[in-house]
């Protein structure tokens, strides 16, 4: 029953395929920002790259949000880092999602750029943090680990990773609530995202591979784990 979970599976979601409607994909941005609030991205990305934020002080920082989706969490970011400037970008590859970032932000709030997060158009160090959440499952192993070099190439200091804790426990609570609260897409991919995740030790191999140094794979709220490393 359980052997499903002894690796990732590496079946493609629609969300990769592009084989869901404009309508699907919409009601999947609103329900991912339910997702953020509710299932723990919010707490882990406040509790790990905040608290190093917070931890350096400095009245200005910058911030790379890689697959920022409708750029939900850099608002977050936003209003916690309160009175502060800082600079905040979202790299989307998705040029719907790119839009929406800048529709559901003040004028000159956060940045938006439409790329390909494994070749990012910025130079070394550019930002003083980069994360992704919710992304680093929709690579193969080699594109996660390209990607990681990738964060790390662009990060000053350090880089987080929020991404899905493979469990058994993880999938069938999902399975069960999802299917009062979300749409038959959303449900089905969510479901497969947890197939296509990791364990924490499936992380600390793929950090090292990419040569970060000061790994740390922390598990969070909600069966999630939070990856942090710099280069």
């Amino acid at each position: 029953m359980f052997e499903r979970f002894a690796t990732r599976s590496y079946k493609l979601e629609r969300l990769d395929t592009g084989d869901y409607t404009p309508e699907e994909y919409a009601k999947w941005h609103r329900e991912m920002k339910y997702i953020h609030r509710l299932f723990g991205e919010m707490r882990a990305l406040r509790r790990s790259m905040m608290a190093a934020i917070e931890s350096r002080g400095g009245e200005s920082v910058s911030v790379l949000d890689v697959g920022a989706g409708s750029g939900e969490l850099l608002r977050a970011v936003r209003r916690w880092l309160g009175a502060s400037r800082p600079f905040l970008v979202g790299a989307e590859l998705n040029a719907k999602a790119a839009r929406a970032i800048y529709r559901g932000s003040a004028v000159g709030e956060i940045e938006a750029l439409q790329c390909d997060a494994l070749h990012l158009p910025f130079a070394d160090s550019s930002f003083d943090h980069v994360y992704g959440s919710l992304f680093l499952h929709h690579l193969d192993d080699a594109a996660a680990i390209d990607l990681l070099t990738e964060m790390s190439r662009v990060a000053a200091h350090s880089i987080f990773i929020v991404d899905l804790h493979r469990s058994p426990l993880a999938y069938y609570f999902y399975r069960v609530a999802s299917f009062f609260t979300l749409q038959q897409f959303t449900r089905e991919d969510g479901a497969l995202s947890i197939l296509r995740s990791f364990k924490p030790a499936e992380l600390q191999v793929l950090a090292e591979r990419a040569g970060l140094r000061n790994i740390k794979v922390r598990r969070s709220f909600a069966y999630r784990l939070v990856l942090s490393g710099n280069k």
